[in-house]
Parts: structure tokens; C-alpha cells; sequence
């Protein structure tokens, strides 16, 4: 690594520090360029370099004659980069989220090794269905790691005015920054099937997620069944010439 890509990966490492310690939250602008090339003893090019890859990873935003902000985790922000269920005619639209049931456990080994808990941690266990179109379409089975989300109750899950991940940081302060997903086809057991409306040992996406906060700590693990018969996921590689 040449010394102009360690400046630029020591800036963006530090411009990453400050927003995983809140110094910049969500929606707030931060320094300018010229002042952040100050503060750090670096060119203006280089800081420009590091916000523009958080830019690219979806934790910037640029808005010309205003500044860069943090990205606030909207719902059309959720829509573009989180949500990737698109019906036949491939357009998109937020889920109508119903939770059934929220409870307090310990983590199982497979959980614990996802977001790298002890074994037999603490975790929130979640399952929510989601319909599109007015049909159930989506259910989620999610697992959070309890110290991070104290508060969190069915009462707050249902009252929220945004999405989960927009609850996470306007309540908990926690900003998903990105997520790796693993998708295979299943059969849909007997609840599954009543639940999404489909027949026992109907074929299901079943995509398994792990989001991650700032400094890659994993902060929500799911497995997601999809009814594909009128829906499918759409993934989008590499970026407009």
C-alpha cells in the first residue's frame, strides 16, 4: 500500500470513528471537506476520496450547495438498498409489517456465532410477516443481541413510524451500514405455508441476513422465507458507466 492510500484509508477510518461514536448522527451534516483536510493534516483530495467510498457504501450522502450528511435510514432510503423483493413487473414497495410474536431467550450456537455472542446469550426474538400488494408474502424470524436493544418492546416494534432499521437508530442510536445475505430454495413447512398462504412443500427463497453497524458489529440476524410465485429478488452488480 502506497502512502497516499494509507492517508485516505486512515481518514475514512477516522471520519468512521466519529459517526460510530455519535459525534455525527443521523440526517446531521458534518464537517466540511476543507475543514475535515485541517483536522486531519491531509489534502482536500484525500478527504474527498474517503467520503466519497462512504458515499459509495451508503453512509454519506453529498447534496450539491448544501454538504455531506449522514444517511438517515428513511423509507425510501430502506426501499433502494435493503429491501430487494420486487414483484413481476420489477418495482419494488415498503412491506405492511404484522409482528407476531417478540420474546426475551438466549442465543442458540448457530445465533451466537452470527453475531458473535458468547453461547447462551442474551437475544430478542422476533417474528414479523410481511405482505406486498395486500398478500403475505415475507416472514421474518429475526434475532437481536439483547444488550444493544434494552427498550425495545412489541410496543415500540408496533408504534414505530418507520422501518426497523430507522428504529434502530432513532431509539437505539444503531445504524445498519450493510448486510450479508446467503439465499437457498426450501419447502415450506405446515406453519410457514398457513402463514404465507402457499401449499405445504411449496418452493421458498430463503434468504439469511446479517446486518452490521459501524466497526462491523453485527447487530441483527435474520432468516427471511419469501413466496416466490409472484415475486422474486433482484440484486444489481456493479454501477452505471
Amino acid at each position: 500500500m502506497n502512502q497516499r492510500d494509507s492517508l485516505y484509508r486512515d481518514v475514512k477510518q477516522q471520519i468512521t470513528e466519529a459517526l460510530r461514536s455519535g459525534k455525527w448522527k443521523h440526517g446531521q451534516k458534518i464537517a466540511s471537506e476543507p475543514q475535515l483536510a485541517e483536522r486531519f493534516g491531509v489534502s482536500v483530495g484525500t478527504v474527498r476520496r474517503a467520503i466519497g467510498e462512504l458515499e459509495a457504501e451508503n453512509i454519506l450522502v453529498r447534496e450539491q450547495g448544501r454538504g455531506t450528511f449522514v444517511v438517515s435510514h428513511t423509507r425510501d432510503y430502506m426501499l433502494n438498498v435493503f429491501f430487494r423483493i420486487v414483484d413481476a413487473d420489477g418495482q419494488k414497495e415498503l412491506p405492511t409489517v404484522s409482528l407476531l410474536s417478540m420474546k426475551r431467550g438466549r442465543a442458540d450456537r448457530s445465533t451466537a456465532g452470527l453475531l458473535k455472542l458468547t453461547p447462551r446469550a442474551p437475544v430478542i426474538d422476533i417474528e414479523a410477516l410481511l405482505s406486498l400488494k395486500g398478500r403475505p408474502t415475507i416472514l421474518d424470524r429475526i434475532r437481536l443481541p439483547a444488550h444493544l436493544f434494552r427498550e425495545l418492546g412489541d410496543h415500540l416494534f408496533k408504534r414505530r413510524s418507520g422501518t426497523i432499521y430507522g428504529l434502530f437508530q432513532d431509539r437505539f442510536g444503531i445504524t445498519v451500514v450493510r448486510a450479508e445475505e446467503l439465499i437457498t430454495a426450501v419447502a415450506a413447512g405446515e406453519r410457514e405455508a398457513g402463514l404465507l398462504g402457499v401449499a405445504q412443500g411449496a418452493p421458498l427463497l430463503r434468504i439469511q441476513r446479517v446486518a452490521y453497524t459501524y466497526k462491523d458489529v453485527a447487530v441483527d440476524a435474520r432468516v427471511r422465507l419469501v413466496n416466490s410465485s409472484q415475486h422474486a429478488y433482484a440484486s444489481v452488480l456493479g454501477s452505471r458507466a
